[in-house]
Parts: structure tokens; C-alpha cells; sequence
């Protein structure tokens, strides 16, 4: 594979205001994050050494201007960055407990990212790409909806690689019922896949993360991904499957920790010059735990995006490890 970039992201991005505390009156206070999965994931490859681009729409407002530039000074292709005057650029709030657990408040209806149509992207960024990322938050809404699928199917009739992380987030769904039917939608479409082991039951009936990875096998997924929190990840293929333990690491946010693992993943996976059915356990289980090294830094700082650890950084903490 030859082509010019390594991973092209569709889908949100936006504002994190996430709570960092309380003023001397009690009232709480956030702080403004550039967030939204599948922007973290480019920024994680970045920050690796790799060549992202991103395809989104933002609002033509002060938060859709630091989005863009955020993505921009990172040295990510942002050709496909949408600003659209008719709508607000989407917010997200972030309560984070004393574990660095999430819960979320989303300003969305509809935010712009929702908004963004087939006609408004050059499909030779796809067609351009190593692999092709998107997550579940562009099924919520029409006209994104419809945009995800024509995208996925540009990149399978391309030849580019599919990746998929689902993201559930309860709020901006009208019920489960229709977020499982949208979010299970893509999967027989797509080649690569992650999900948390929290949403094992949701995407495919089973609690169990290892039977939760051979039912997403069977759908079409030739390499899946379930991330076990601080117990790391599981990682399977047709040949098997493996858990590959994480690191221990002080917990400031977990904001973008399974962005940044993915981000990890797709960057090896697209650097490895070799067919997905080609890559073997024992390889993919390697890329596992670079990828767990890279999400163990990412939890340390507050926020997503600037949280996102460098080669080098990574590099240094794996050689620490195994002193």
C-alpha cells in the first residue's frame, strides 16, 4: 500500500467543556477540550508519526475556528473540514468523577457535525487512504446518516481498508432500541473493529468480551478490538485471540483513552505493509500493547486531544517498563 494517507476519520467533532473543579462560590468550572472520537483518533496517529486526514463540519463560530485550526497545527489534512454558517458547531460537557469516569451532556440539535452530505466531500481523500475510519455518532442524525454508508461504500469498492468504533453515548439516541439497530448496521461492512467491553452486550447480545469478539468475527470483522479499561484489551482474528494486559497509570481523565488506543492500533495496522488476514495474533497482540502504552499515557492528562502522547514519549515509557 503506497497511498499518500494513512487513515482518513469521518465523523465528529467538537468541543469538550470538561469539569476541572469549583470556584470559590461553588459553581463548577470547564474548561474548553478540541475532542470528538474520530478527530482524537487522527490526532493520536499524528502524534505517532503518521499522515491523517479528517472529514467533518463545524459551525462558523469560535468553536468550529479553534477546532480547525487545533487539527491544523498538528499537521493534519484538513481540506475536508466543512464550516457551515447554518449551524452551531456541536458542544459536549463532561462531568469527570474522583475514578475519571465520564458522564456527558451534549449541546446538539442538531450540532453541525450532524449536517454534513455526501455532495460536500471529494471522494479522492477516500480513495486517497490506507484505511477508512468512522464511528457511530454520524448515525444519529440525517443527513450524516446517509453519509456514513455512501462513504463506506466508496471506500469498499476503493479497496480501502474500514475501520469502525461504535461509541455509544445513550443521550443523543431517541431510545437503545434504535441505537443497536444503527450502530449493528455497519458492522457487515467493515474490516477492522473496536468496542469497550461495556458495550459488548449492546452490539452483540453477549456480556462476555471474548464471545462477544467471535459473533463480530462471524458478521464480517476480519481483526477486533475489545478494550478492557485498565486491564488492557483483547485482540482477535480468524487464527484466535489474545488479552494483552495494560499498564498501571495515575487516572486524571479517561477522555480519549480508547481513541488513543485505536488511533495506536490503526497506525501500526497501516504501517505493517500486510494484508489485515495476513497479520498474525502474535503481531496483532504486539500492536496491542504499544497501543496500551499509548492510552495508559493519554489517561494521565485531562482532555483528549491534549492529552495524546508522541512516539517518543511512548517510546520512553515502554523502555521504563521493561527495565
Amino acid at each position: 500500500m503506497n497511498m499518500k494517507t494513512d487513515i482518513t476519520s469521518f465523523g465528529e467533532i467538537l468541543i469538550d467543556f470538561t469539569r476541572e473543579g469549583s470556584n470559590e462560590t461553588g459553581a463548577a468550572l470547564f474548561a474548553q477540550h478540541p475532542g470528538g472520537a474520530p478527530a482524537n483518533v487522527c490526532v493520536a496517529i499524528r502524534r505517532l508519526g503518521g499522515n491523517p486526514a479528517f472529514i467533518g463540519k463545524v459551525g462558523t463560530d469560535m468553536h468550529g475556528a479553534m477546532l480547525k485550526k487545533v487539527l491544523e497545527d498538528e499537521g493534519i489534512d484538513v481540506s475536508q473540514v466543512i464550516a457551515d454558517p447554518n449551524f452551531f458547531t456541536t458542544l459536549a460537557f463532561v462531568d469527570v468523577n474522583e475514578e475519571g469516569e465520564r458522564t456527558f451532556s451534549f449541546s446538539r440539535k442538531p450540532g453541525a457535525d450532524t449536517q454534513i452530505r455526501m455532495e460536500e466531500i471529494d471522494p479522492a481523500i477516500i480513495q486517497n487512504s490506507k484505511i477508512f475510519h468512522c464511528g457511530s455518532l454520524s448515525l444519529t442524525d440525517q443527513p450524516a446518516r446517509s453519509t456514513t454508508h455512501q462513504l463506506i461504500a466508496l471506500a469498499k469498492v476503493s479497496g480501502v481498508a474500514i475501520s469502525y468504533d461504535p461509541n455509544y453515548r445513550a443521550s443523543l439516541w431517541p431510545s437503545e432500541d434504535v441505537a443497536i439497530e444503527q450502530m449493528r448496521s455497519l458492522i457487515p461492512m467493515v474490516d477492522i473493529m473496536k468496542i469497550s467491553d461495556e458495550e459488548c452486550a449492546l452490539l452483540t447480545d453477549q456480556t462476555d468480551p471474548q464471545q462477544a469478539a467471535n459473533v463480530l468475527l462471524k458478521q464480517g470483522p476480519k481483526i477486533v478490538a475489545i478494550t478492557l479499561g485498565s486491564q488492557g484489551a483483547l485482540i482477535a482474528c480468524a487464527a484466535g485471540s489474545k488479552v494483552v494486559s495494560g499498564f498501571k497509570s495515575k487516572v486524571a481523565d479517561t477522555n480519549g483513552a480508547g481513541d488513543s488506543f485505536w488511533g495506536a492500533m490503526l497506525y501500526q495496522i497501516a504501517h505493517c505493509n500486510q494484508a489485515l488476514d495476513q497479520i498474525d495474533l502474535d503481531t496483532l497482540a504486539q500492536f496491542a500493547r504499544y497501543a496500551n502504552a499509548v492510552a495508559a499515557l493519554t489517561v494521565r492528562k485531562h482532555g483528549a486531544i491534549p492529552a495524546m502522547p508522541t512516539a517518543q514519549e511512548v517510546a520512553n515509557f515502554l523502555e521504563q517498563v521493561d527495565e
